[in-house]
């Protein structure tokens, strides 16, 4: 079965549960358990609040996210136009602080998916590309 969907919503964090329980609704059409489906909430949660609290900061923008199944696996796209990313490698680092906040986002959504990358221009944008097969899936590979 291949499916997409996609979902474009304003840089407010009210919008993060309807990012989180849509994402979770369109995964629920491939067998990950409850708890894949609870890690891929918080990773959904963590992109998104990135965009609200970094990438735009105080300036109001949109978030898209970009959902499809494809091959048995769910890749997810969560785009912003913020102001970027300035080290990405140094961002994904558990040790890496902003703004008084822990800074573990990027790691909580690395660990929580098979594969995960980031994208960013300063000034334009960030982009984080997620895939995640079902565990069941993973043994029969």
């Amino acid at each position: 079965m291949e499916n997409k969907a996609r979902l474009i919503v304003d840089s407010i964090s009210e919008n993060i549960g309807l990012c989180r329980v849509t994402v979770a609704s369109f995964a629920a059409q491939l067998d990950f358990t409850l708890s894949e489906l609870e890690e891929l909430k918080v990773a959904i949660s963590e992109a998104v609040s990135n965009s609200i609290i970094h990438g735009y900061k105080e300036e109001s923008g949109k978030i898209e996210i970009e959902m499809g199944i494809f091959d048995g696996k769910l890749q997810i796209i969560v785009e912003d136009r913020g102001c970027g990313i300035e080290d990405i490698e140094e961002a994904c680092q558990p040790t890496y602080t902003t703004e008084g906040r822990m800074g573990l986002g990027l790691v909580f959504i690395d660990s929580f998916m098979d594969e995960f990358k980031v994208e960013s221009k300063l000034g334009e944008g960030t982009r984080l590309k997620m895939l995640k097969v079902p565990i069941q899936d993973k043994e029969i590979e």
